[in-house]
């Protein structure tokens, strides 16, 4: 039994709703029920001692390890994580028949770590704001209770009374959460685009900014909570739409305890084995986590996974569907259930007998004429959550019509280019499910030649960076050039990535002699350009340097570069 990490969850988790500290231990299988057993005396021994009676306790069982997680207050879940940890070594030790520390004394001392961290104004402003019906958001620096326009934030170490609180200007905005293993910052993206056509202040968060508007506040991931923290505090924010990563919600929590509309997008095979998450129905178990806080849920249809775990969900489900409807959806609109469709080129809201038409495929610029299919369920996602937001079918419409799709609406991702004849397109095409998927649209695009720039983040398992690469080989094209990640290299030693990528080339029956190594992004996008000539398709999966890689393309095109002419 080794102890392999233990963490606060300040917000809504794979364990629950409440807030608490939670324990991850390997664990062999005999020794499962045996811990769970005697961790579970020692933490309800220890919780009563220190004077959280009220508290519980939770567990997780997965492949090879255990989640052991406490509630706690709010105001305490530092001192939480000491209070599981002392449960934990104790359950242990009681286990392997060693001495174990008194519970008195233990619970004298956790008492004096909880007080020291105890912020009893923090629990009461928690406390008013629920009266009130607006959030609460807290961090280790500030409190803040409304959203966006309506919200008012303090340090935590000066908060005010509740009663010193003008609690008539705190109000939310709308606010929703959208996850998925693909799709995500594009559907926030379009959803932001929504916004802007209707006249309102969109503040959004994905992993590679935090906008407010058009304006960028901040580069980098902020997938998690504490950038959805970040701009749900914005006053100029009508608002809010925040990309959800399945690793925010793992490690802490989701920040908002009720938001307006959650979606999930897909789920698909991407960081398999972290977290305790071995199995795509585990994985979207963890992604479900958003609909836990949101009356309204918009879910992919087509994604058998995500359906079957929709369906079992005793709440209101948008449904949207790019293939044709199986029965029991077709069944639930005739009832009057909801769904955005597509049919006869066109994307369709139904609900019950009425069919609205809000635009065709050839308007939706980013789906490449209609090649590019996720990128319509991407649009029809949008409507669904966008529609729960309050926005009126126009508004949508004119919102998806406006999203061009290029490196200003949604830079990184499907950004294409005519370089001087070459067909050049950019995406950020990562795993298995998302390559396949974009892969598919480039092909149905005419070109004499495709290549493809691959790479792969070294936090992935072996088998993932080889089916991403098998993925790759199967669609045959004339040139891959591979790239070393080096800035997410995450614990592989340089070359390791690129060995497997090559490996997983083979298997998907790709000739050894139709690819090469590159040292680093850049340097192969330059490699893939020396190789260009018209009429070629060059996909360039940018995953470092993305800004980078479309800026050197722009400045070629502004030189009147052609193919065959040095790029250098």
């Amino acid at each position: 039994m080794e102890l392999c990490d233990s963490r606060r969850l300040p917000g809504a988790n794979l364990l629950g709703t409440r807030p608490g500290a939670v324990i991850d231990a390997a664990v062999e299988a005999g020794e499962v029920e045996p811990l769970l057993a005697a961790w579970r005396r020692q933490a309800r021994c220890v919780l009563d001692a220190v004077g959280w009676s009220d508290q519980e306790c939770r567990t997780r069982v997965f492949a090879g390890g255990v989640s052991l997680m406490i509630t706690a207050p709010v105001d305490a879940l530092y001192a939480a994580t000491e209070v599981n940890e002392w449960a934990f070594a104790t359950a242990c030790a009681a286990l392997e028949g060693s001495a174990v520390e008194d519970s008195a004394a233990a619970a004298e001392r956790l008492r004096m770590v909880i007080g020291s961290e105890s912020n009893p104004r923090l629990l009461a402003l928690r406390r008013a704001a629920v009266e009130h019906g607006v959030a609460f958001l807290s961090d280790d620096e500030r409190a803040s209770v409304g959203l966006g326009a309506g919200s008012r934030t303090w340090p935590v170490d000066a908060l005010p009374r509740p009663s010193e609180v003008d609690w008539s200007v705190a109000r939310d905005v709308p606010a929703a959460l959208v996850t998925g293993t693909n799709g995500k910052t594009t559907t926030v993206r379009m959803l932001a685009a929504v916004a802007r056509a209707a006249g309102r202040v969109a503040g959004t968060t994905s992993t590679d900014r935090i906008s407010v508007g058009d304006e960028v506040l901040e580069r980098g991931d902020w997938s998690g909570p504490g950038g959805a923290r970040r701009v749900l505090r914005e006053p100029r924010i009508e608002v809010a739409i925040l990309e959800t990563a399945r690793g925010g919600m793992l490690r802490r929590g989701l920040a908002l305890e009720r938001a307006d509309v959650a979606a999930v997008l897909n789920v698909g095979s991407d960081h398999l084995g972290e977290w305790g998450v071995g199995s795509l129905e585990v994985l979207c178990e963890g992604k479900f986590v958003v609909t836990s806080v949101a009356p309204c849920v918009v879910l992919n249809a087509d994604d058998p996974v995500v359906a079957a775990r929709g369906r079992e969900l005793e709440r209101e489900v948008t449904w949207f569907a790019l293939d044709a409807p199986p029965d029991w959806l077709a069944e639930t609109v005739a009832a009057g259930g909801r769904a955005f469709v597509l049919e006869d080129g066109e994307l369709v809201r139904r609900e019950g007998g009425e069919r609205t038409v809000l635009l065709a495929v050839d308007e939706v610029s980013v789906a490449l004429g209609g090649a590019a299919r996720y990128q319509l369920a991407n649009a029809l996602a949008c409507a669904g959550v966008a529609e729960a937001l309050g926005f009126s079918l126009v508004e949508i419409a004119a919102g998806l019509r406006a999203f061009s799709g290029d490196e200003a609406d949604n830079p990184g991702r499907a950004n294409r280019f005519d370089l001087a004849g070459v067909d050049v397109i950019v995406d950020f095409a990562h795993n298995p499910h998302g390559m396949s998927a974009f892969l598919e649209a480039a092909w149905a695009l005419p070109a004499e030649r495709r290549l493809v720039l691959l790479g792969q983040a070294g936090d992935r398992d072996d088998e993932s960076i080889l089916e991403l690469a098998r993925v790759v080989g199967a669609f045959g094209p004339e040139r891959v050039i591979l790239k070393d990640l080096t800035v997410h290299a995450r614990g592989r030693v340089p070359g390791e990535v690129l060995a497997l990528l090559a490996r997983g080339l083979a298997q998907g029956g790709l000739s050894e002699e139709r690819w090469e190594e590159a040292t680093s992004e850049l340097a192969a996008v330059e490699r893939a350009l020396e190789w260009a000539r018209g009429g070629d398709q060059l996909l360039l999966l940018a995953h470092e340097f993305p800004c980078a890689v479309i800026e050197r393309i722009r400045a070629l095109e502004a030189v009147g570069w052609e193919p065959g002419r040095p790029v250098g």
